[in-house]
C-alpha cells in the first residue's frame, strides 16, 4: 500500500460528504449543489477537524471545470440562440453591465482597487447555467418560450465570460494586478500581449471550425463502428481533456475555452446526444469535485464578521439582476410572466462566478474576502433560487391585482399583439388556433396549409410572429393563457383550439377560457409524459396527445380529420 493516499482521501471525502448533503438538502426541496458546497466548506481549512489537500482539490476542480464547459458545448445550439437572439443578446449584455456596474460600485466603496471591484462585479453579474438548467428541467419550462429566452440569455452570458477568461490575465497589469504575457517576456507591452493573444484564440477557434468541425464527428463514427461502449466513452473523455490541454499549451487560451468548443464540434455528430449521455457520469463526478472544491476555499467566518457585505451581494445578486433583466425583458414587449421567468433564471450565481474569482486571486487583482463574499453570495442565491420561482406566479397575479402599471404595460399598444386588419371575417370563422409553434405547432400548420384550412398561431416569440406576418400568416404575440391573446386569436368564432407548447402549466386556464367564449369548441393537447396526460385528462381539458413524432402525426390527423378533410387525403 503507498504512504501517501492524499488523492484518494481527497476525493473519497468529497464525494461522501457532497453524497450525504446533496441529499439533506435535496429533502429540504433545494439544489443539491448547495449540499456540495456545504460539503467543501466542512472538510475546508476554515472549519475545525479534518481538512481535505486544497491544492490536490484545485486540480481536481480543474477537470471538473473543462468536463463542465465540455457538457456546455454540447448542449449549445446555435439555432437555438438565434431565434431568440433579438432579446438574448442585447438583453444579456446590458444585464451584465448594469450587475458589474452595481457589484464594482459597491466595492469601490468598500475601498477595493478598480481590479478587484472590476472582477467582483464581474463575479455577480453571470448566473449559473447549472442551476437554470436544472430549475427550468424540474418545472417542464426548459422547451417554452420562457426557457429558450432564459438559456438563450444564460449562453450569451457564458460567451461573454469565455471571452472575459480569455482577456483577463493580459490585461491584469493595467488593472493593478500581475501582468501575464504571451511568451514569458516581461517587456512586452499589455496591448502587445492581447493583440497576441486575441491571435492566438482567432487561430484556434478557426483551427476548431475548419478541422474539429469535421474530425471530431468522423472520430466519433470510427470509433462507434467498433461497438465497444467502452472505447466511445473514453474517446469522449479524451478529446475533451485533450483539446482542454492542448488548446492551453500551444494557444494559450484556458482549459474552459477549449473544453466549449471540444463540445460544440462533438454537437456535429451524428453520435452527439449519446456522447453527452456516456460522458454524463463522469461530468457529474468531477462536477461534484468542482464545487466541493470552491467550498473549500469559503471562510464561513465571513458570515460573521461582514455580515452587512454578505447580505449586499445578497441584494445585488437577487434582487438588482432580477429588476435589470425584468426591466429589459419588459422593454422588449414580453410579456410579465416572461419577464417574471427571466428574472428569476438570473437570481443566483454559479460556476463562471467561482472560476472568475479564482482567477482574480491568482492575478492578484481581488482580495480574499472577496472570493469569500462571492461564495456566500452563490450560496444563499442558489439555495433560495427554487423559492424564487414559486414566487413568480403570486407574485404575477399581485402585480396584476394591485399594480395599475403592470396591467397597462400588459394592455399596451403592439401591433403584433392584434391581428392585422387585412385578415378577413370569412377567414375568422370555424378556424384552428394554434397555441405554440414549435416543431408540432409547425407541421400541423402546414397541413392545414396545404388543405386551405385557415389557422391562426399564438405565439409568445415577438421575433417569430414578426417573421409569420412577414409571410402573410395570421399570427399573434402573447400569452395564450391570457384571455386576451385568445381573444385576439378570435377564439369565440374557432372551429379548434390545438395546445402545441410544451408548457401545460397553463393549459387548464387556456382551455377554460376557450370554453367560455365558445363553449363548443373542441380542445386537442400535446403532453410530454404519461403522469401529465392522466392529469390533463382527468381534468377533462381535451383530446390528449404524446410524445413528439408521433405526437405531431396524431394531431395532425386528427386536426385535418375534424377539419372535414378526407382520411385518405393526409
Amino acid at each position: 500500500m503507498p504512504h501517501d493516499v492524499s488523492l484518494i482521501t481527497t476525493i473519497a471525502a468529497g464525494l461522501g460528504l457532497a453524497l450525504i448533503f446533496g441529499f439533506i438538502v435535496a429533502r429540504l426541496r433545494m439544489p443539491p449543489l448547495v449540499g456540495y458546497l456545504l460539503a467543501g466548506i466542512v472538510i475546508g481549512p476554515g472549519t475545525p477537524g479534518f481538512v481535505a489537500d486544497v491544492e490536490l482539490a484545485g486540480q481536481l476542480a480543474e477537470i471538473g471545470v473543462i468536463l463542465l464547459m465540455f457538457g456546455v458545448g454540447l448542449h449549445f445550439s446555435l439555432n437555438d440562440l438565434l431565434s431568440v437572439k433579438r432579446i438574448a443578446v442585447p438583453g444579456a449584455l446590458v444585464q451584465i453591465l448594469v450587475a458589474t456596474l452595481m457589484g464594482m460600485g459597491t466595492a469601490l466603496y468598500w475601498g477595493w482597487s478598480i481590479g478587484g471591484a472590476l472582477v467582483f462585479g464581474l463575479s455577480l453579474s453571470v448566473a449559473s447555467t447549472v442551476v437554470l438548467l436544472r430549475a427550468l428541467e424540474s418545472r417542464g419550462v426548459l422547451e417554452s418560450i420562457n426557457g429558450r429566452i432564459a438559456v438563450g440569455w444564460l449562453i450569451v452570458e457564458d460567451l461573454i465570460m469565455v471571452l472575459v477568461l480569455v482577456l483577463l490575465p493580459v490585461v491584469a497589469g493595467l488593472l493593478g494586478g500581475e501582468h501575464v504575457t504571451a511568451a514569458g517576456d516581461a517587456d512586452t507591452s499589455v496591448w502587445a500581449t492581447i493583440g497576441i493573444t486575441l491571435a492566438k484564440v482567432t487561430a484556434f477557434i478557426v483551427l476548431m471550425l475548419v478541422v474539429g468541425r469535421r474530425a471530431f464527428p468522423r472520430l466519433l463514427w470510427l470509433v462507434a463502428r467498433t461497438g465497444s461502449r467502452e472505447l466511445f466513452t473514453l474517446c469522449v473523455i479524451a478529446a475533451a481533456l485533450g483539446v482542454a490541454y492542448g488548446s492551453a499549451k500551444l494557444f494559450d487560451v484556458s482549459f474552459a475555452l477549449g473544453a466549449f468548443f471540444a463540445g460544440m464540434m462533438m454537437r456535429e455528430s451524428e453520435f452527439s446526444h449519446r456522447a453527452a449521455e456516456e460522458s454524463l457520469p463522469l461530468r457529474d463526478a468531477f462536477s461534484v469535485l468542482f464545487f466541493v472544491s470552491v467550498g473549500m476555499l469559503f471562510d464561513p467566518h465571513i458570515l460573521l464578521d461582514e455580515p452587512l457585505k454578505v447580505l449586499a451581494v445578497a441584494v445585488i445578486i437577487m434582487l438588482g439582476k432580477t429588476l435589470a433583466a425584468i426591466g429589459l425583458v419588459i422593454a422588449f414587449r414580453y410579456p410579465l410572466n416572461t419577464a417574471l421567468t427571466v428574472g428569476a433564471s438570473l437570481a443566483q450565481i454559479g460556476e463562471f462566478s467561482f472560476i472568475l474569482a479564482g482567477m482574480g486571486i491568482t492575478l492578484k487583482l481581488l482580495p480574499a474576502e472577496g472570493q469569500s463574499l462571492i461564495l456566500a453570495g452563490a450560496l444563499i442565491s442558489i439555495a433560495f433560487n427554487s423559492l424564487v420561482f414559486a414566487a413568480i406566479k403570486p407574485v404575477q397575479n399581485f402585480l396584476r391585482a394591485r399594480s395599475p402599471m403592470a396591467r397597462k404595460l400588459e394592455l399596451r399598444d403592439d401591433p403584433l399583439a392584434q391581428l392585422p386588419m387585412s385578415v378577413g371575417h370569412d377567414y375568422l370563422t370555424g378556424q384552428v388556433v394554434i397555441v405554440g409553434y414549435g416543431r408540432v405547432g409547425r407541421r400541423i400548420a402546414n397541413s392545414l396549409q396545404e388543405q386551405n384550412i385557415p389557422y391562426v398561431i399564438a405565439e409568445q416569440n415577438r421575433e417569430l410572429v414578426g417573421k409569420l406576418r412577414a409571410k402573410g400568416i395570421a399570427a399573434v404575440s402573447g400569452d395564450a393563457a391570457e384571455p386576451a391573446v385568445l381573444i385576439q386569436a378570435h377564439i369565440a368564432r374557432a372551429g379548434m383550439l390545438v395546445i402545441a407548447t410544451p408548457d401545460t402549466v397553463s393549459v387548464r386556464k387556456m382551455v377554460e377560457t376557450a370554453r367560455m367564449l365558445n363553449p363548443a369548441i373542441e380542445v386537442i393537447v400535446r403532453t410530454h409524459s404519461e403522469e401529465e396526460a392522466e392529469l390533463l385528462a382527468r381534468a377533462n381539458l381535451g383530446k390528449i396527445f404524446m410524445g413528439e413524432h408521433e405526437l405531431a402525426l396524431g394531431m395532425t390527423k386528427h386536426v385535418l380529420l375534424r377539419m372535414g378533410v378526407p382520411q385518405d387525403a393526409h
